[in-house]
C-alpha cells in the first residue's frame, strides 16, 4: 500500500496549532526570564548597599570625619549614605546605624548597625 500525497505530513491547521502552543509556552519563558532579571538586579542593588554601608562603618572605626548624610559613588552610580549616631548604656559605646539608599530614592536598600567608641571616650 502507497500513501496518497493527501495523507502525508502536517495539515496547515496542525502546523498552526502547533505554532501557536510554541508562542504561547515562549510568552510564559520570557516572563520568567523577565522576572529572574529584576530579581537578580535587586539582589546586586542591595548587596552594593551593603558593602557601601560596611565602607561607612569601617571609615568611622579608623576617625574618618563623621556626616549625618552623604552621597557616594560605587560601580557607576549614585547612592546616598546617612548614618545616625546615639549613645548608649555604656558611655564608651555609642550605636550607629547607617542606611544606604540609591540616590533619588527614600527607602533604604540597605541598614547596618554597629557600635563605635563613644564620643565622651
Amino acid at each position: 500500500m502507497t500513501a496518497h500525497p493527501a495523507e502525508t505530513g502536517f495539515s496547515l491547521i496542525e502546523a498552526l496549532v502547533a505554532l501557536a502552543v510554541l508562542a504561547i509556552a515562549t510568552v510564559g519563558l520570557i516572563g520568567a526570564v523577565e522576572q529572574h532579571i529584576d530579581s537578580t538586579r535587586g539582589i546586586e542593588r542591595r548587596t552594593i548597599a551593603m558593602l557601601i554601608a560596611e565602607n561607612r562603618l569601617a571609615e568611622l572605626e579608623v576617625g574618618a570625619p563623621e556626616a549625618d548624610a552623604r552621597d557616594v559613588e560605587m560601580l557607576g552610580r549614585r547612592w546616598q549614605v546617612a548614618v545616625a549616631r546615639r549613645g548608649t548604656d555604656d558611655p564608651a559605646l555609642d550605636r550607629v546605624r547607617i542606611a544606604v539608599s540609591a540616590a533619588g530614592e527614600e527607602r533604604p536598600l540597605a541598614q547596618l548597625d554597629g557600635f563605635l567608641e563613644g564620643r565622651g571616650s
